[in-house]
């Protein structure tokens, strides 16, 4: 088959396209054969060694994915061969087939394109377990997004809206903002342009945030501390910021804050699982609705996959940029 591999650590140009043996599923795997792969920041940090696969996992880059199941591993019942799906998977999304366990795997919503599909395991994946699940956001509560454009961002803004919070975002770039608006966002802020902290507490007229979505880490964690309401919560799942930060602990003790995060990559089938059908359940009528949609920028062949990197590592994406194979 044809794949995308790292040929050494660097910049877009060692993605190169190659070929290598289509895999076999393992027990409790399917083979997919892809037709849309999307691109997210962990596949640019992996190329530049800096987010290596779990271990036993494929070395190709690529962490969702939507194609037709072609092959069961031993065990699996569902989903079933012929069937349309989207997955996340641990890697292995830039080629013509990958595999993915069985649990990772979703039916296409209702009236969905498999290049549109492509787009929705890791940001969906992401937005749920964090916002949802850690964050515990719920109607009529202010959540606020750092890098309200990016696909994850685009992900938590609509989701947030289509169930009843109040959203705001922080992009670099005024393009960006009038998209996080479009989107439902109450009010978007240019951080590069402005004081975002000064600026969205006069706007809130002394109300505060319930929830952050970081993903900028370090250098915006006391900005983010002291945004908060008392019992506010901070969802950590970057840091392009950095990973260190010193500030005062009386104030998380003070506003009772709850400061936390996750890694999703890493995470066992078993949980993956477990939001995939929650997912199903709670995101996929909107979905089906058209009430949310993901936001695709670009695609790109499978072969120009570094020219899709590039654009992301020019912090110029909109939502996200998906692959496409000839399958």
């Amino acid at each position: 088959m044809k794949a995308i591999e790292i040929t050494k650590f660097g910049d877009p140009s060692v993605l190169k396209l190659t070929e290598r043996p289509t895999p076999e599923p393992r027990p409790g795997e399917v083979l997919i054969k892809v037709a849309a792969a999307g691109v997210n920041r962990p596949d640019s940090l992996q190329r530049r060694g800096q987010h290596p696969p779990p271990p036993g996992a494929s070395d190709i880059p690529g962490l969702d994915v939507a194609g037709q199941v072609i092959d069961l591993g031993e065990g699996v019942i569902e989903p079933r061969r012929g069937q349309h799906v989207c997955a996340l998977l641990e890697g292995g999304g830039y080629a013509e087939y990958c595999t993915a366990h069985w649990g990772q795997c979703i039916p296409i919503p209702d009236g969905m394109d498999l290049t549109t599909a492509a787009a929705i395991p890791e940001t969906y994946f992401t937005v749920w377990t964090n916002v949802f699940e850690r964050g515990r956001l719920s109607a009529d509560e202010i959540l606020l997004v750092h890098g309200g454009a990016s696909g994850i961002g685009t992900t938590a803004i609509q989701l947030a809206v289509a169930r009843g919070a109040r959203v705001f975002s922080t992009t670099g770039k005024q393009e960006k903002n009038f998209l996080c608006e479009q989107l439902g966002a109450e009010k978007s802020f240019n951080y590069r342009k402005i004081d975002f902290r000064k600026e969205l507490l006069s706007y809130l007229g002394g109300a505060r945030v319930n929830l952050i979505l970081d993903i900028v880490g370090g250098s915006s964690f006391e900005n983010n501390l002291s945004l908060l309401d008392r019992e506010g919560r901070l969802v950590i799942i970057a840091l392009l910021g950095g990973a260190n930060s010193q500030i005062d602990l009386s104030l998380i003790m003070a506003k009772h804050l709850t400061v936390t995060g996750s890694r999703l990559r890493h995470r066992k089938p078993e949980e993956k699982r477990r939001i995939a059908r929650a997912l199903r359940k709670e995101v996929w009528p909107l979905l089906e609705a058209g009430k949310i949609k993901p936001i695709i920028q670009a695609t790109y062949p499978l072969e120009e996959a570094h020219k899709a990197h590039s654009v992301m590592d020019s912090d110029g994406t909109m939502g996200k940029l998906v692959l496409l194979t000839d399958s």
